[in-house]
């Protein structure tokens, strides 16, 4: 088929000399198709360059300091980024007061606290804030950080946004203390020179989470002193610590604390004394969860001893320390057994099934729960009447 090449001159008429006065109608339309497709591309393209133009001027900016990096505002950054509102956001790192301006949040520089318009530095002569001033509720007295200032706003909601939970949930109350107390107050004691103790100390502390990151700063002596590369993998590193151990707390350590505390609750259906706890599993770190729900729940007589099973399906009876980090015990188990084991340990003690007893009388084993159990009744009964003798 051909067209006159009139109708081509109309629409192009630059091409006279080059064609006769019929050319094939797929020539002329091909042009005309290019066009139309292009043309189409370009309008089904332009909402998304719309909405890619709205998101670039819509994207939150979060502002710290340029040069050499620390953890606490790195962490800072990090966890601001976990909010809905700062999400993506771009990191400027600057120390222009008139860039700072323009940012929608600002950490460690511009030696300014002022929460109702997002500005948490912590540099300025007149800041000593602590957990403790800010929320007298909580007990921790460091002073804070840029890190610690944006937990101590935001942690809540940080942490409800890691794990999926509602901001009322009150395990995110145990667990917004337990990350402070564990990661963040260490951040924040070493970014203000707070030391762990006076004195020297017996020896040094290279490998926390602080000294890694400043390892990504530029050596004094590199030739690059860009510190824009360093300060994103430090990004990364902090973000995969936390959250590590946001999830660890939650999914490991506040079971434990579930578990350790109804076995508090129900430790009179174990022994009349209420000084014997059992646990339902085996294998559960207690020690830490036991001394701090004692104090919560006001007991009025300190728990002695704890039963378990051991990874073989034997009992232990374990007696409980006097305090968090000391091998001092409330209550030993009976210095005869100590060091005695199997058969001979059950005719020393007359208790059927007895496995061993440690030396230092800390740990006891038996076949069964009711010769676990008896084991401590025992040491309570000759604790108790050794008591009243002495009176």
């Amino acid at each position: 088929m051909f067209l006159t090449f009139r109708l081509w001159r109309v629409c192009n008429p630059a091409v006279l000399c080059f064609f006769p006065r019929k050319i094939p109608t797929a020539v002329f339309l091909a042009p005309v198709r290019n066009h139309f497709k292009a043309t189409t591309s370009l309008m089904s393209e332009q909402p998304q360059c719309k909405r890619q133009c709205k998101e670039n001027v819509m994207k939150a900016r979060i502002g710290t300091h340029s040069g050499t990096f620390h953890c606490d505002e790195v962490l800072a950054c990090v966890l601001l980024r976990q909010l809905p509102e700062y999400k993506g956001a771009e990191t400027v790192r600057t120390r222009d007061p008139k860039l700072l301006a323009t940012c929608d949040v600002v950490v460690d520089v511009g030696g300014e606290y002022d929460p109702k318009h997002h500005r948490y530095d912590h540099h300025q002569r007149s800041f000593n804030e602590c957990m403790n001033s800010l929320k007298p509720e909580k007990r921790w007295v460091t002073k804070l950080s840029s890190a610690g200032l944006v937990y101590l706003h935001f942690g809540h909601r940080i942490l409800a946004n890691i794990l999926g939970l509602n901001e009322d949930d009150p395990q995110l109350t145990i667990l917004y203390d337990k990350v402070y107390e564990n990661f963040i107050e260490e951040i924040d004691a070493i970014d203000n020179g707070i030391s762990q103790w006076d004195g020297e100390p017996r020896y040094a502390v290279s490998t926390n989470l602080s000294a890694r990151v400043a390892r990504l700063n530029p050596r004094w002596n590199d030739e690059n002193q860009d510190t824009e590369a360093g300060f994103k993998k430090a990004m990364e590193l902090v973000w995969t610590e936390f959250s590590e151990r946001v999830d660890f707390y939650y999914k490991s350590w506040i079971p434990a604390r579930e578990l350790v505390e109804a076995a508090i609750k129900e430790r009179n259906k174990v022994d009349p004394s209420n000084e014997i706890v059992l646990f339902s599993l085996g294998g559960c770190p207690w020690k830490e969860h036991l001394l701090k729900l004692e104090e919560e729940l006001h007991l009025e007589k300190p728990i002695k001893f704890v039963l378990f099973t051991d990874q073989s399906g034997q009992w232990r009876v374990q007696c409980v320390p006097a305090g968090l980090n000391t091998f001092q015990n409330r209550l030993p188990l009976l210095e005869q057994w100590r060091g005695v084991r199997d058969e001979e340990l059950s005719k020393v003690s007359g208790i059927p099934g007895c496995i061993f007893v440690h030396a230092s009388g800390f740990i006891g084993g038996n076949q069964t729960k009711e010769g676990a159990l008896e084991m401590a009744r025992r040491t309570l009964q000759a604790a108790s009447q050794s008591a009243s003798s002495g009176s």
